[in-house]
């Protein structure tokens, strides 16, 4: 049986040579992003907003859907449920009610009037205050810039600092889009959506950490080469895993938003888009960066090297 080959072997795209293209692009999606994001903001969820949470025990397996039905009429704004655990364990939560302490409690006592006899149990009820959503804030702005410095950090120690900066630029730009993604379409913001974005930053440097290395041994190998070509020639020798990486992640992520339910359909539609763009910014972000950081040919050689500047590749096809 003969194996499946989604890209041809020895490609020879010119990505570098689209690199003008690319940045007008990215400029256009970064400025957007800032410009929506300034005028709509996030729809920050209750992990943010603050809201009463509840945690109740169902007399029998919980019908998740009827009970969503149930708690959308209620008039007490957006309504979050899902199980966990076994299937009789429900997780409510309400966003804060406007108004006082009171307000919080009558909501409450709604919700519970609605459930009626659906309830065994009320094992816990807490309130999040606008405090705690603010430091959640804090704590989410704070994981994600700490994950960038020790990305650059890694990425110094394990190449040149040119590599560093350009796989932290090419982050950068896949973190701003897709806050920009989110303040534009008005899907929830929530701490899943966090981790949906430090898992992109781990996706999109795991690609372009595989392209460096063999951006690496390029220029080791062909020392002569102009470095447009040296490049091209990394990225062409790691398309094929670059596209069936991709492939393979976003058919689980589309089944993730079709069968997963409305709780992690946000995750997986974030993830899907950092997947997108993760990709693209490896291949034209990341990697025509450091033709601007002057990445300096790596020096010294030995005679079987020398032998193979001799056989160097047909230039990249436009």
């Amino acid at each position: 049986m003969r194996p499946l080959h989604l890209v041809p072997a020895n490609t020879k795209f010119d990505f570098v040579g689209k690199r003008l293209f690319a940045y007008i692009i990215s400029a256009v999606l970064i400025v957007g992003s800032v410009v929506v994001f300034s005028i709509s903001g996030l729809n920050f969820g209750i992990d943010f907003r603050g809201g009463t949470l509840i945690e109740v025990k169902t007399k029998g397996p919980a019908d998740i859907e009827a009970l969503r039905t149930l708690t959308g009429g209620l008039d007490l704004g957006e309504v979050q449920i899902q199980t966990f655990g076994a299937p009789d364990d429900v997780l409510i939560r309400v966003q804060r009610q406007t108004g006082d302490e009171a307000q919080q409690q009558e909501a409450i006592t709604t919700l519970k009037t609605a459930l009626g006899d659906q309830v065994a149990e009320y094992r816990r009820t807490e309130f999040v205050g606008p405090t705690v959503g603010a430091e959640l804030i804090q704590a989410a702005i704070l994981a994600v810039s700490l994950a960038l410095g020790a990305i650059l950090i890694y990425i110094w120690f394990r190449f040149e600092w040119q590599f560093g900066v350009g796989a932290v630029v090419a982050l950068s730009h896949d973190i701003i889009t897709t806050i920009g993604l989110f303040a534009f379409t008005q899907l929830e913001f929530n701490l899943a959506t966090v981790a949906a974005i430090l898992t992109i930053a781990g996706y999109s440097i795991n690609d372009t950490v595989v392209i460096y290395d063999r951006v690496r041994e390029t220029l080791r190998k062909y020392k002569k080469l102009p470095m447009t070509e040296v490049l091209n020639i990394a990225v062409n020798a790691t398309l094929s895993r670059t596209v069936m990486t991709s492939l393979t992640t976003l058919l689980a992520l589309i089944a993730l938003v079709v069968l997963g339910g409305t709780i992690i359909r946000d995750f997986a539609l974030a993830m899907i888009w950092g997947v997108v763009i993760g990709t693209y910014s490896s291949i034209f972000i990341a990697v025509p960066t450091l033709l601007f950081l002057r990445l300096r040919q790596i020096s010294g050689s030995d005679s079987e090297n020398d032998d193979e500047q001799e056989n160097i590749p047909a230039e990249p096809a436009s």
